[in-house]
């Protein structure tokens, strides 16, 4: 329950015919898309279909998309990369994030490292070795 008495957008609470009142889809519609693999609804222990939040937005977005002459194989790749649009959104958020903490780190270690002192080397072309030290 995200607050006192309002389901999670991805809890299953719909039957059939109250999901299809909501998205002004027929009953045999919603089965449709579920059998093309469109929706995916939840399911009782005694099979019947229940539908969340989040499944009445899809559903009202293929309606959108079919009603604007979308045909149904359009409609899946639009929402197939919607799907991908929105993973590799997270998947910046995580990268950003990781970032930022290995840069805080590295600045927080540049602040506490002492001042290297020693030699840096240089690899010659003619295979000879030549050492330079740094000015104090």
């Amino acid at each position: 329950m995200s607050t006192f008495g309002s389901p999670s957008p991805d809890a299953a609470v719909y039957v059939i015919s109250v999901a299809a009142e909501l998205t002004g889809l027929h009953p045999q519609t919603l089965r449709a898309y579920e059998r093309m693999g469109l929706i995916a609804p939840g399911r009782t222990g005694g099979g019947g279909r229940r539908y969340s939040h989040r499944d009445l937005e899809r559903l009202r977005e293929i309606a959108d998309l079919t009603s604007a002459g979308i045909g149904i194989e359009g409609v899946r790749r639009i929402m197939d990369l919607e799907n991908q649009v929105d993973a590799l959104r997270a998947r910046n958020e995580e990268l950003v994030a990781e970032l930022d903490a290995v840069r805080r780190g590295l600045a927080a270690r540049a602040s506490l490292a002492p001042a290297n002192k020693l030699p840096v080397l240089h690899q010659a072309v003619g295979q000879s070795l030549v050492v330079w030290r740094r000015g104090s």
